[in-house]
């Protein structure tokens, strides 16, 4: 038997077994059985979270001659037909191929005829915004009024660039990333299935890369499986996809408690050696402290994505760093994060930047002193003034010496020196003025 892609092998046939989306698959489930179904529905949302597999699922359900609570059954001749892709009731049109006025004509004629075998005639146009301005508005008036048995399910990445007179016009479902720790539960089922012994952390890595797509989770778990065989730990998973160690991270944090300045030197040249892209590691870099900034402001791990392992790390923060000590890390490493793109030499840009992180000084809020003061609790201030040594404290008396009072200093001789250095280019008034002052003081004449 012929290999198959984990995406395709473990597409869903149902909707219960769509994963993350289960506010959709309840919606359009409820309504099947209530009869409640649309003309036309528009399914948005980013790459491979699950928008054409629902719209086969949904299409599948549509036409099952034995729909049990909404769900196809896959046993009978009009699903047999569609898995087989044999169903000429289904009709799948790619929009970025089809794209032009003269394909949707084709389609406007196409929805005329009645189904063949099922009960209705339903078209699905993936990446339905490829569609030019013309085909839209060919599709407005079929749209609008269509035939009874005719349905559509339109499903894009774009949603923006679909008219409003289209999104109007059809019931709109917005599917959601998948969360991390769904993406690993569908991957260790795989791997139960498949034989192979891989790690929560591994998954972790794997799980994160994919950014909430499912799609592309299978196809990293395929491309690891390729590389490291049916035994799969965290270490292959990184090497594998040129993962950025965390434990540079966490050695970045630490060292900033203990202000172990030659760490940013070291880390650098570890994030050069392995050939790590510099803007990746800063981007990590702020991911990290704001996993720190949560697990402070929570006193737990709830808000990280991460391994067991990862969290036991974070929760070892608490109490390490302030709320107002992180914020100003984040703040930088934004700042550093976005001039790094400008960096002609970002290995030296790094480096420093990461000094200037480490010797960044703990902050006092207002209200951690007044609470300090209120205790009577001050800061304690370096004493600069050196003791003076007992041997050089004399606690005799220090005798007067006698003075005659011929050694007394003059008087006048005092006020002459005073005034002996004044300037001499003065007035005839100014003169006269400053006599009558040596005068006064019993001072003899100033010439």
């Amino acid at each position: 038997m012929n290999y198959v892609v984990s995406a395709r092998k473990w597409r869903p046939q149902k909707f219960e077994e769509v994963v993350g989306q289960e506010h959709i698959s309840k919606t359009i489930k409820n309504a099947i059985v209530n009869n409640r179904i649309a003309h036309a529905y528009l399914f948005a949302g980013p790459r491979g979270i699950g928008k054409t597999t629902t719209a086969r699922i949904l299409a599948k359900a549509l036409n099952c001659k034995n729909s049990i609570n909404g769900e196809p059954c896959n046993n009978c001749e009009t699903c047999n037909s569609f898995n087989s892709s044999q169903s000429l009731d289904i009709i799948e049109i790619d929009g970025a191929s089809n794209r032009r006025i003269e394909e949707i004509r084709s389609l406007r004629e196409a929805v005329k005829y009645s189904p063949t075998s099922g009960s209705y005639k339903i078209f699905i146009i993936d990446e339905v915004h490829m569609l030019t301005t013309e085909s839209f508005n060919a599709l407005l008036k079929t749209l609008e009024e269509p035939p009874a048995h005719a349905i559509f399910i339109f499903a894009t990445t774009d949603v923006h660039k679909v008219p409003l007179t289209i999104i109007s016009r059809c019931q709109r479902f917005d599917f959601r990333r998948i969360e991390l720790n769904a993406i690993k539960v569908q991957l260790s089922k795989i791997a139960a299935s498949d034989e192979i012994v891989i790690d929560d952390q591994a998954l972790t890595f794997i799980a994160k890369k994919a950014d909430g797509a499912l799609r592309d989770a299978q196809s990293l778990f395929d491309q690891v499986i390729s590389f490291g065989g049916k035994n799969i730990d965290a270490a292959i998973v990184a090497q594998m996809l040129n993962l950025i160690d965390e434990e540079l991270y966490f050695k970045i944090s630490d060292s900033i408690l203990n202000k172990d300045f030659i760490q940013a030197f070291e880390i650098s040249k570890v994030v050069y050696d392995n050939g790590w892209n510099y803007i990746d590691f800063t981007t990590g870099l702020v991911e990290h402290f704001r996993n720190i900034l949560t697990t402070i402001l929570k006193k737990d791990t709830t808000f990280v994505e991460s391994s067991e392992q990862i969290k036991l790390l974070y929760s070892n923060y608490i109490g390490s760093f302030s709320e107002s000590d992180v914020l100003r890390i984040l703040t930088y490493l934004s700042r550093v994060e976005k001039d790094l793109r400008n960096s002609q030499n970002q290995k030296l840009f790094i480096e420093i930047a990461l000094s200037h992180l480490i010797g960044l000084e703990s902050t006092t809020t207002i209200s951690q002193l007044l609470e300090n003061i209120q205790k009577g609790i001050f800061p304690k201030e370096e004493n600069t003034n050196k003791p003076i040594p007992k041997t050089e404290i004399n606690d005799k008396p220090i005798p007067l010496k006698k003075v005659s009072k011929d050694q007394l200093p003059n008087k006048q001789e005092k006020l002459n020196n005073q005034f002996s250095n004044v300037d001499t280019n003065l007035s005839e008034e100014e003169n006269s003025l400053i006599n009558a002052v040596i005068n006064e003081l019993g001072g003899k004449e100033y010439k």
